[in-house]
């Protein structure tokens, strides 16, 4: 029998334990029959479950020990229920075992649902949402976007796209090229003012609910740069849209911010410069990671993606002049993907 089929065996062992206490404890009267199904999947080892009796649903979490942890996410939870953020109540916790039990906050992420003629409507609740979050005071016991980490994630892409999976590497000119590309993106990160980040605040993690929205996929939040989340928010894996709807967003964010005390640069013009460098980071990370869910974790679908993130990553190339090395750069590769016009 699969592992994975024994591991939902232990699951759904563990759910039949807990719904007793958690009925009783609710006020909920006696547990009904109910379904479980598949609810969803994402690029880690994590996997979730839909509990359905009726009108009632629950969602169940496996994340399994080793690859995964359960207390940050129960951690983060609390922090932004705190912040009033709409967030998974965290209804039954086993940490040794990887298990949750949750709220369910619905069946619709942004991504399903969102269109040209809604987005303006959608990305403004999110927008309320991501500054809630913002305005939380740092957290002591969460880490910090730092430099180790930063160039960590840039590492990814000519360890896994550029070598793994165009089967090239640098020579020592290009290496040189990169290491200076480096130099200047986490510079620009280190020096952009700090606050609570998500870290994959994008329609994919967010549900359209009441209140709206629900946030997912927390579990991985740092303290890092202002601009991180609201860049990831437009600048998504699986949609994008016309750059200048985006700038004007990018701007009422930025205004909005402001307003609300987050400590966003100074000007709009040094925002939207720390919004595209901290772009091309997570954009040139997000290649590394999808090539090496490819490779390493035999999901070759996500790789369809990368594309959008080259296209991206070419948009901010045209007006920023200080990585035109970069561009050169990613022209040399063999193989390269298309950059659309």
């Amino acid at each position: 029998m699969p592992d994975q089929d024994v591991r939902l065996q232990q699951l759904q062992s563990w759910l039949d334990q807990q719904l007793p206490d958690l009925f009783d404890q609710r006020g909920w009267g006696h547990v009904p029959p109910a379904q479980l199904s598949a609810a969803s999947s994402d690029a880690s080892f994590r996997r979730y479950f839909r509990w359905q009796a009726g009108e009632r649903s629950l969602i169940l979490m496996d994340a399994p020990p080793p690859q995964e942890n359960c207390a940050p996410f129960v951690r983060v939870a609390s922090l932004l229920a705190g912040a009033g953020v709409h967030v998974p109540q965290v209804l039954v916790a086993d940490l040794e075992q990887g298990f949750l039990l949750l709220d369910d906050l619905g069946r619709q992420t942004y991504l399903e649902v969102i269109n040209t003629d809604n987005a303006d409507a959608l990305f403004a609740d999110a927008i309320d949402a991501l500054l809630r979050l913002q305005r939380l005071p740092l957290p002591e016991d969460l880490p910090h976007y730092d430099d180790a980490l930063l160039r960590r994630e840039l590492q990814l892409f000519p360890e896994w796209y550029v070598q793994r999976h165009l089967g090239v590497t640098f020579s020592a000119a290009q290496r040189s090229v990169w290491q200076c590309v480096c130099d200047l993106l986490v510079e620009s990160a280190l020096e952009q003012p700090k606050v609570l980040v998500h870290r994959d605040f994008m329609p994919r993690n967010l549900m359209y609910s009441t209140p709206n929205p629900g946030v997912l996929d927390f579990q991985d939040a740092v303290c890092g740069p202002v601009t991180y989340d609201i860049t990831c928010l437009f600048k998504d894996a699986f949609l994008s849209w016309p750059e200048e709807r985006v700038q004007a967003w990018l701007s009422g964010y930025w205004k909005q911010a402001r307003q609300t005390g987050i400590p966003v640069q100074a000007s709009l013009p040094e925002f939207l410069r720390a919004s595209d460098l901290m772009g091309v980071q997570r954009h040139l990370k997000v290649i590394g990671i999808f090539a090496r869910i490819c490779h390493r974790d035999g999901k070759p679908r996500y790789l369809a993606d990368v594309s959008r993130f080259f296209a991206y990553i070419q948009a901010v190339l045209a007006r920023r002049p200080e990585l035109a090395d970069l561009g050169e750069l990613l022209a040399g590769l063999p193989q390269h993907e298309a950059l659309p016009a």
